[in-house]
């Protein structure tokens, strides 16, 4: 055990004083010593019932002969932070919680892990952690929160974000924005669409790093505190067969993840984390092999933003494995990968049927032949720019319209709220990206008003910063290289024209290309007065297309 070197013999001495002092016996230091990261904090709802997931963890490894330690890693809420200066601090602390954690565990020489994360950046912080120290892990999350609802409605948080845009548009009353506000969020857990959360969450299932039903299981469910207890039974088997993180995140296993990514329609974001994580493992995942992924695999889900279904009813329907189910059928998975639970892919799923084909279509009959999210490239994404293309409406897939430039997320809100966006109109918001931010803050507030004032059908929004899970539309995000970067969406002007075509996956501005030389040729990049984290991480990060990591 790799403990057996902090904690035998006369040398360690000193070393079993300071366990004595955590009031641990001899029988406990005999036993191999599991580390059990919990994000637990009252401000995120999503992580408020991780306390009890952590004690059900420290059961379950006790029971199979561990010796459970606990300690933290912090979480940021997306929705509480969303909209201000807080946003820029999101993103960034994925990093932060990679680098802690791989801290904490190589200091104390922990013989495994158990990872309890829940929403947006715990998850492939975590995952990026487990990657480098590469020890026995096994994740289990949070849980989702179940879906709200108001006139009989299920409801999520962006209905809450489109909700006010309606509001401001005058098509909603304050008596009943203050229903929504009351209604929408109903009990803890990530947010119960197919958000950043619950993507990551389901796509630790596929990846091979949670167990069945990680993904899906509501929060406030007990069967999430039997996972919890399952998932430290299966890290001490992992011990004793030493099986290792890296064991099971290939590039297979990671070719698997973004296949199921394409299915469940999941969040732009996994376009970040997926290249992050691979890169902690040893993988090459870049954005061009989204496509190619994409065009080979149906869409089998439409969970809000994208449609009317919750992360509750995947559960019911059978959850992530009943997806891989549906995809293997075709063929598109590697079922030979091996996973925590030290089973193959194909013995996992196997028998995990589909049992609701309005939730999960069969693969005869899905939503689209090719995947929830699309790569564009063109003149002004060179490197790239991502879309959740299930989540749009069909008339904005192919859109052409004139550019409404803003330099920061707060001017484009501005404008929208005052009605000063015009049907057809493309907005474009930059000096949002990984250093132009810095942090790449999503861009929840301005697509839901659009959403929200019935403008979703006729305006699209390009942005080298991201989006919310929850967000929906002709939304186009991680615009690369950024307008900090010298980028091309840095001298997009007032009325030039802008061509989005999705199904061709282009992305153009629609210029004299000697204009764009000489706009180019005179072009500044503009720069901000950064201090402490911030400043740091601007120095450091790469672009959007290359998982905005450090280093």
């Amino acid at each position: 055990m790799k403990s057996d070197s902090l904690k035998n013999g006369p040398s360690n001495a000193a070393h079993r004083s300071l366990y004595h002092a955590l009031g641990l016996t001899e029988e406990e230091l005999n036993r191999p010593m599991i580390g059990i990261v919990s994000s637990y904090n009252e401000i995120v709802p999503g992580h408020m019932n991780i306390d009890k997931i952590t004690e059900a963890v420290r059961l379950g490894v006790a029971m199979a002969g561990g010796t459970p330690i606990v300690f933290p890693a912090i979480a940021v809420c997306d929705g509480i932070a969303m909209g201000h200066t807080g946003m820029k601090y999101s993103l960034v602390t994925r990093d932060l919680i990679a680098d802690s954690t791989e801290a904490m565990a190589m200091a104390h020489g922990f013989d495994g892990l158990v990872m309890v994360p829940n929403c947006d950046k715990n998850v492939p912080g975590l995952l990026m952690a487990a990657a480098r120290l590469n020890i026995p892990t096994v994740f289990v999350s949070g849980g989702p929160m179940l879906a709200g609802r108001v006139d009989g409605h299920k409801t999520s948080l962006s209905s809450m974000f489109e909700a006010v845009g309606a509001y401001s548009a005058g098509k909603l009353s304050e008596e009943k924005l203050r229903e929504y506000e009351c209604k929408t969020c109903p009990t803890c857990g990530s947010c119960s669409g197919m958000y950043t959360a619950n993507s990551m969450n389901c796509l630790t299932e596929a990846l091979g790093m949670g167990l069945k039903g990680n993904g899906t299981i509501p929060a406030v469910y007990s069967a999430r505190i039997e996972l919890a207890k399952h998932a430290g039974m299966a890290v001490m088997d992992m011990v004793k067969r030493n099986i290792r993180p890296r064991d099971i995140m290939t590039k297979e296993a990671l070719i698997n993840a973004l296949t199921v990514d394409m299915a469940l329609g999941c969040s732009t974001n996994s376009m970040l984390h997926l290249p992050a994580i691979a890169k902690e493992c040893g993988v090459d995942l870049n954005l061009d092999i989204s496509n190619e992924i994409s065009a080979k695999t149906p869409n089998l889900c439409h969970l809000a933003p994208a449609g009317r279904t919750y992360i509750e009813e995947l559960d019911e329907a059978g959850g992530v494995y009943a997806v891989m189910n549906e995809l293997n059928k075709k063929g598109l998975l590697n079922t030979d990968c091996i996973t925590v639970t030290g089973k193959t892919v194909g013995e996992n799923i196997k028998n995990c049927i589909n049992l609701d084909h309005e939730v999960i279509r069969p693969i005869e009959e899905p939503y689209s032949e090719t995947g929830g999210i699309a790569v564009l490239k063109g003149n002004l994404a060179p490197e790239g720019s991502v879309v959740k293309r299930s989540a749009v409406l069909p008339e904005m897939l192919v859109h052409k319209g004139p550019a409404r430039v803003f330099d920061c997320e707060e001017d484009a809100q501005a404008a929208i709220d005052v009605g000063k966006i015009n049907p057809g109109d493309v907005v474009v918001i930059r000096y949002e990206g990984p250093k132009g931010g810095p942090g790449m803050r999503e861009m929840l507030n301005p697509t839901s008003a659009i959403m929200g004032m019935g403008l979703g059908s006729s305006v699209a929004l390009i942005t080298d910063g991201r989006f919310s899970g929850a967000t929906r539309g002709a939304c186009i995000g991680h615009v690369s290289p950024e307008a900090a970067s010298g980028g091309m969406i840095g001298i997009v002007e007032e009325g030039d024209i802008i061509s989005i075509n999705i199904p061709e996956n282009t992305l153009e501005l629609l210029v004299d290309e000697k204009i764009i030389e000489e706009r180019m040729k005179n072009f500044t990049p503009k720069t901000k007065e950064l201090s402490g984290y911030l400043k740091r991480y601007a120095a450091l990060v790469s672009s959007g297309a290359k998982g905005a990591t450090l280093g």
